[in-house]
């Protein structure tokens, strides 16, 4: 519930024109005055438009299996509430017809999203690390997201644990850090070593990169989940927006506290 809906439902308490009671009922399931859902139904699709106001973010659109036009249709609909958009898992179709109606946002290739979202000071620094060049583009979705979050962020590539050197010649980018999100295939070792050398939460993402003892990820991910260092939590294989969600909620959060 938006500033003028909170206000347009308090003048009609006050005028009469509705009880204590029922003000306090669309309140809390998140009603506008006039009576509207705040779930917007879209060619099958249920687009929760009170997200925002309880969890602090809009939804997010998983735009594989549906159509260019709903996915289209969703953001159309997301703007006119106002609200940040993100797509995840675009196709080159669906994002070429989300740019032919939104020119201002943003598609990013690698990271398969497309993002519109306000100008806002950053809050907070997320650090994204991957082991190799092969896990970029789940480090990219995790980008992507934090920039919807407002969130700062930065990234460094390939430092995984084959070359030691190349992550200790990194350790000062990661003083400061709300959060760091580690993206690694293969034995998925990288986020265990970078916990030891950090005071915040380390979110580990393994990815489906590697030969076939690998199985698609299911190893990188079983060794991140038997990770010894103690700050290390994990996500779904090639989940880099469940990441980078999960870090910007943290750099939100702290963020507040200090303020």
């Amino acid at each position: 519930m938006d500033d003028k809906q909170l206000r347009d439902l308090l003048t009609a308490i006050q005028q009469g024109n509705l009880t204590p009671e029922a003000g306090m009922r669309q309140l809390q399931q998140g009603f506008a005055t006039d009576g509207d859902s705040v779930t917007a139904s879209i060619d099958g699709v249920q687009v929760d438009l009170d997200r925002q106001r309880r969890c602090g973010f809009p939804e997010v659109i998983y735009a594989e299996g549906k159509s260019a036009q709903t996915v289209v249709d969703v953001f159309a609909r997301l703007v006119e509430a106002k609200q940040d958009c993100l797509a995840t898992r675009v196709s080159p179709e669906q994002a070429h017809w989300l740019l032919e109606n939104f020119p201002e946002a943003t598609y990013h290739p690698e990271a398969r999203t497309v993002r519109l979202s306000q100008e806002k000071q950053p809050q907070g620094r997320v650090l994204v690390v991957t082991a190799g060049t092969s896990d970029r583009p789940v480090a990219e979705e995790a980008i992507e997201t934090l920039r919807w979050m407002h969130c700062g962020c930065e990234l460094i590539v390939d430092v995984g644990v084959a070359g030691p050197r190349r992550l200790l010649a990194q350790l000062s980018q990661f003083e400061g850090a709300d959060a760091v999100i580690v993206v690694a295939g293969m034995e998925g070792a990288l986020p265990s070593v970078v916990g030891g050398w950090v005071n915040c939460p380390v979110i580990a993402v393994p990815t489906s990169v590697g030969y076939g003892a690998s199985l698609g990820g299911l190893t990188a991910l079983l060794g991140m989940l038997n990770s010894c260092a103690a700050n290390v939590t994990v996500v779904n294989i090639d989940a880099g927006f469940k990441a980078g969600y999960i870090a910007g909620l943290i750099a939100h959060g702290k963020h507040a506290r200090a303020e």
